[in-house]
């Protein structure tokens, strides 16, 4: 029953996109997200369905999809160029044979990233494809939830529908990924459309939220705590009752201390004592054999150089002593890090370019609609929804690997397309009352 209803879903999905192209889109972000494939026992996991869906999007768009309006952003073009460095890189790699297996899927959640905001033509879509992208992940959380409830989870323990640890499946990801999301949950409680935000469709939002703090706990994830505290720190500066919000938050945060699993805490508590840590450790040992690779390798060395690494530690033995750690092959552990050592210093300055763009973007929108009068104000609170996940999702990074993470592309991919709306929405309403801009003088 289980594999009948996710093949019906898609196949569902699939027929609808013929009639509606953008829903073929949506089906390419389920697929991505959830990875159904590795739910089912057949069928679904002997076809490249994930292949089917980018093709079908691509092509419905091209054939039978309006493009009088489509626009292409400056930020869809570093995309593309961000395509070529890590095309670059692959072909020069350290290890041709595992850079190539992770290029195979790394251009194509890039490419698709640069072609979603030529879709997102409507207010609509926009909240479409935010709605899908919410729900499937939603999906993983709720099942991450329940069971930490029941369980109470744990480092590497907590199982999220499947044994494979990647994607959104590996327990940093999905703590980070899930603390950025809240901003854009709450989003829906206040604007949607689609399901109007009654007593139910709130109840759920907050229950979702909810589920989303608790991932952080059933992985026993360092970096969803850090999540948490920037999310909970960029909600009280735009809290208008900020001495309230703090004092629900920090009785909030007391009274849950009693119920959290002792597994949790005391790796909480390694965040204190990092040099006694070896993971802490080997993290700081990884960052500085990077920097001393882009040294002698500045364009980088493709994906999974660090394979090659050889560390050596200094762990303290929390008597005043240290004791002697080695280590090789070591990942990351930074996206910041691994575009240095994968794509060098050009690869990392064009990541950077695309993140913190997307970051100024969303605030010039956040203070253009940020009149909560205006026909736009939904606009104004989405920006900031996506900049305040943004934030999160940069933060979370900076311990996690996860510089070109598909949702989180995804979610870059809406900031562009919400951008490009407003812009041609404003456009539109200059035309029609018949305004005209007045030149801008020559340059000397």
């Amino acid at each position: 029953m289980h594999d009948l209803f996710l093949i019906g879903f898609l196949f569902t999905l699939f027929v609808l996109g013929l009639a509606r192209p953008f829903l073929m889109v949506c089906a390419y972000v389920y697929i991505d997200v959830v990875s159904p494939q590795q739910l089912t026992y057949w069928l679904l996991n002997t076809l490249s369905i994930s292949m089917i869906a980018g093709a079908g999007a691509l092509g419905l768009w091209l054939v039978a999809d309006d493009k009088k309006d489509a626009r292409v952003a400056p930020r869809q073009v570093l995309i593309i160029l961000l395509i070529g460095i890590c095309g670059y890189t692959t072909a020069h790699a350290d290890f041709p044979a595992e850079a190539k297996e992770t290029w195979d899927y790394i251009w194509k959640a890039l490419m698709f990233a640069a072609f979603l905001p030529l879709t997102l033509r409507t207010k609509l879509r926009i909240e479409t494809l935010l709605l899908f992208m919410v729900l499937s992940a939603a999906t993983i959380i709720i099942v991450g939830g329940v069971k930490t409830v029941l369980s109470g989870g744990g480092y590497g323990e907590l199982n999220l529908m499947v044994t494979n640890n990647s994607g959104l499946y590996e327990g940093s990801t999905i703590s980070a990924v899930a603390i950025a999301i809240i901003p854009v949950i709450l989003w829906f409680t206040r604007y949607g459309t689609i399901f109007p935000p009654d007593r139910r469709v709130k109840a759920f939002a907050y229950a979702l939220c909810f589920a989303c703090v608790l991932i952080p706990i059933g992985t026993s994830a360092r970096t969803g705590l850090l999540c948490i505290g920037l999310l909970g720190i960029l909600m009280w500066i735009r809290s208008r009752h900020k001495l309230l919000f703090a004092g629900m938050a920090v009785a909030l945060g007391l009274s849950a201390v009693p119920f959290l699993p002792t597994a949790y805490t005391e790796r909480m508590n390694t965040i204190k004592t990092y040099d006694a840590d070896e993971s802490a450790s080997t993290r700081l040992a990884v960052w500085a054999w990077t920097l001393d690779y882009a040294k002698t390798h500045p364009m980088g060395g493709g994906f999974l150089a660090f394979k090659q690494n050889k560390l050596r530690m200094l762990i303290s033995d929390g008597a005043g002593g240290t004791r002697v750690s080695t280590d090789e092959a070591r990942a990351w552990h930074s996206a910041y890090f691994q575009m240095l050592g994968e794509q060098g210093y050009l690869g990392l300055l064009v990541w950077l370019a695309i993140n913190l763009g997307g970051l100024w973007r969303m605030e010039v929108l956040r203070r253009r609609y940020r009149d909560p009068e205006s026909a736009n104000a939904w606009a104004g609170s989405l920006a900031l929804a996506l900049q305040t996940a943004h934030l999160v999702y940069l933060l979370g990074a900076a311990f996690v690997g996860i510089a070109l993470q598909p949702f989180v592309f995804m979610l870059i991919g809406a900031q562009i397309g919400l951008d490009t709306y407003l812009a041609r929405k404003a456009e539109e309403q200059t035309g029609n009352l018949g305004v005209t801009r007045k030149p801008r003088p020559a340059l000397a």
